[in-house]
């Protein structure tokens, strides 16, 4: 683990609201892991003490241990693999672009397949993950994966980019929002009554947040966060609803991971030499925060614990 900075308090955690003050520690941001070509879908196993994230050109699924601190290959190929979470019984789940498909990684390694079509037409590039707490699996399906080589392979689109679906019971896939344009990261809020999804090629990009109806659909879509020249990816709530977001890719100081409060409301940042797409809250009290950068991965303990299901 290499500190960024050797100060204390470490200079690259910004307070942009005086209400972020509370949510630093003594503690700066580490680079735990390099040698990546584009890190995305940190989840963190509490039972193993790891994280788990996707370095999708390389094709390949890495872990960190946290206490080595040794980085080691989880899977070679992973498909591509992009966003990756936890399902309610402890199980991976694992968005793949280069099968167009998402997986569930059962406890003796073998894979079981939870969506890869829907009324014959096979999906675009699952992106992103997230667990709500009936069990029910939702993801972001844009067609990124399919538009070159380099995280996937070319293909054509058949069906719409969408937000999906599947039943934690049935395990029925359902289109739940198909007019957000490059959906991406997602997350819902504590209580569950919203979901936030990136609208990553909108212009601007946004951040749009949906009423959740009846545990299973969603309404009333309106733009949450403009992102004004920022570049939201992934991102990840805490228990007091603030969103910490991959950020970057425009001006080198937007680098790093931007939190808005529940009300949109810019309150910090966390600054990184490179763009962090991704990020989840680890570690044994669910305060670390664990960031997948372009080329690495960075860890922040901070004063607060995020949400289960990311």
């Amino acid at each position: 683990m290499t500190p960024l900075s050797l100060r204390y308090p470490d200079p690259n955690i910004v307070v942009m609201d005086p209400s972020f003050a509370k949510y630093r520690v003594l503690g700066g941001v580490e680079r735990l892991a390099e040698g990546c070509r584009w890190s995305e879908g940190p989840v963190w196993f509490g039972d193993a003490r790891c994280v788990l994230w996707s370095d999708i050109p390389n094709n390949r699924i890495l872990r960190w241990d946290e206490e080595t601190g040794a980085t080691t290959i989880f899977r070679k190929p992973s498909n591509n693999a992009n966003g990756n979470t936890r399902d309610r019984q402890g199980r991976l789940v694992t968005c793949e672009h280069d099968s167009r498909r998402v997986t569930r990684t059962e406890y003796d390694g073998s894979i079981t397949v939870l969506a890869d079509s829907y009324q014959g037409h096979r999906l675009n590039s699952p992106n992103d993950v997230v667990v709500k707490s009936d069990g029910s699996i939702w993801f972001t399906d844009p067609p990124f994966g399919i538009l070159g080589n380099y995280e996937g392979h070319v293909a054509e689109s058949e069906i719409i980019p969408a937000v999906w679906r599947i039943d934690g019971q049935t395990g029925a896939l359902t289109m739940v929002a198909n007019d957000i344009p490059g959906p991406n990261g997602l997350a819902f809020s504590p209580d569950e009554s919203l979901l936030y999804v990136v609208a990553s090629r909108a212009e601007p990009r946004e951040i749009r947040v949906f009423d959740v109806i009846d545990g299973a659909k969603l309404a009333n879509g309106r733009v949450f966060i403009n992102a004004a020249g920022g570049t939201p990816d992934g991102f990840r709530v805490d228990v007091e609803g603030n969103l910490w977001c991959g950020w970057g890719m425009g001006e080198e100081e937007l680098d790093g991971v931007r939190v808005f409060n529940s009300a949109g409301a810019a309150i910090g940042h966390i600054r990184l030499p490179e763009r962090c797409a991704n990020l989840c809250f680890g570690g044994r009290h669910r305060n670390r925060l664990f960031m997948a950068a372009s080329h690495g991965l960075y860890g922040l303990y901070v004063n607060t614990q995020g949400v289960a299901g990311g």
